[in-house]
């Protein structure tokens, strides 16, 4: 009855596009949730040219996740700006929008119906099975699903209880494959995975960033190493931006971080929880 209860999303938009280059740009993005006075981002600008992999870290709380549920508008913005291909994202409709959005999170949310209805559905549903054993072969998910019983047509139960956190999130990152949308938004993707878990999802994860856009809210600092921008957010706002390398030379908030993760003997978990409101 809650989710009954819930309102309708607003759709204002009016622009359609079958499918965007992926540059996206937040300008002046100022947030604070509905019904609190606590800003949550403050004035964050960047820019992620279309193919760039851009990174946010900081500590829990600082907003990083806030952001990501931005992007697709789980909520919307009031004050500043969020472009996608220079088309502000409220302009767009709900459906044309998200279509150019593949996000995958720590809570993989399934459904009680086989695997292949759980990586091709909604707008994907009646795809091939060919096209979606090829996804789920770059997912790295294929090896498990190929020694269960019914493989493909196994049903994997209320919210997905027959597999483990690692088989879940190889089926979320074969539906971003499947549905290749130019941005890719990764939050929390390897969190509380075991160690051979998050070696395979790591390799999934290299290959379904290939050639778009992908915004990668980091669980270990080594796994966004490679990124084309790290943006580092306190309290609402960044505080660092730059490579890697430029990072660790300015000696500041990264490196810290950095340091601090190679002191322990298990690796610091920058944001385990997605932002509270």
């Amino acid at each position: 009855f809650e989710q009954l209860d819930e309102q309708t999303e607003q759709d204002l938009g009016t622009v359609e596009r079958d499918k965007v280059s992926g540059r996206l740009e937040v300008k002046n993005l100022t947030f604070t949730y509905p019904g609190t006075e606590k800003r949550v981002l403050n004035d964050v600008s960047f820019v992620a040219e279309a193919g760039q992999m851009v990174a946010l870290v900081g500590r829990s709380g600082s907003g990083k996740s806030t952001l990501a549920s931005l992007i697709p508008r789980f909520y919307d913005h009031v004050q500043g700006q969020i472009l996608l291909d220079g088309v502000e994202t409220q302009d767009y409709t709900l459906r044309s929008l998200r279509r150019q959005i593949a996000l995958v999170n720590q809570n993989v949310t399934l459904f009680n119906d086989t695997i292949a209805n759980n990586i091709a559905y909604g707008d994907l549903a009646g795809v091939p099975l060919e096209e979606i054993k090829k996804a789920s072969a770059d997912a790295y998910s294929d090896e498990f699903i190929d020694k269960l019983p019914q493989q493909y047509q196994t049903l994997v139960g209320e919210n997905g209880v027959l597999l483990s956190g690692g088989q879940r999130q190889r089926l979320a990152i074969a539906r971003a494959l499947l549905k290749n949308a130019p941005l890719l938004i990764l939050d929390e993707a390897t969190s509380a995975l075991d160690t051979e878990s998050e070696r395979h999802i790591q390799k999934a994860l290299e290959k379904v960033m290939q050639g778009r856009t992908t915004l990668v809210i980091a669980h270990r600092l080594t796994t966004i190493e490679k990124a084309d921008v790290i943006l580092v957010m306190d309290e609402g706002r960044i505080v660092e931006r730059g490579s890697h390398a430029e990072l660790l030379a300015q000696n500041g908030y990264y490196t810290r971080l950095h340091a601090k993760q190679f002191e322990e003997d298990e690796p610091v978990e920058i944001d385990r929880a997605v932002d509270a409101c």
